[in-house]
């Protein structure tokens, strides 16, 4: 998919029609037009303020990663002493065995979420 197909979906995804993502990106119609038709691509600034708009990394706008995670998300608090950045260091310093392990005792406290319902104590 191309950055033009890209900000489309994105952009519909959010239930917006061009001209009011253009309000609120303080942008023409015809270049919202422009960027979804592929005519034209957006300079450096304006890109970085879609990935932002859109919570996504410019990365992603580009087709360099499937990862939609923007990497803001890394520095927020998983825990009180823990960011999710630490946790992820934390899982891929692990051997394979252990990093699989991690994986399915995941797999099973989202099994016990779903079981009891959110909020419920584990």
């Amino acid at each position: 998919m191309g950055l033009g197909e890209m900000l489309a979906a994105l952009r519909k995804e959010r239930k917006l029609g061009q001209k009011e993502l253009a309000a609120l990106l303080n942008l023409s119609v015809s270049t919202i037009s422009n960027y979804e038709k592929g005519v034209h691509d957006p300079d450096l600034d304006t890109l970085c303020k879609l990935a932002d708009f859109y919570g996504v990394t410019t990365d992603y706008l580009l087709g360099r990663t499937d990862c939609r995670l923007n990497p803001k998300f890394l520095q927020e608090a998983m825990t009180e002493d823990c960011t999710f950045l630490d946790f992820m260091e934390s899982v891929h310093s692990l051997d394979l065995v252990r990093r699989q392990s991690t994986m399915m005792y995941n797999r099973f406290m989202k099994y016990l979420q779903e079981v009891e319902g959110d909020g419920a104590p584990v």
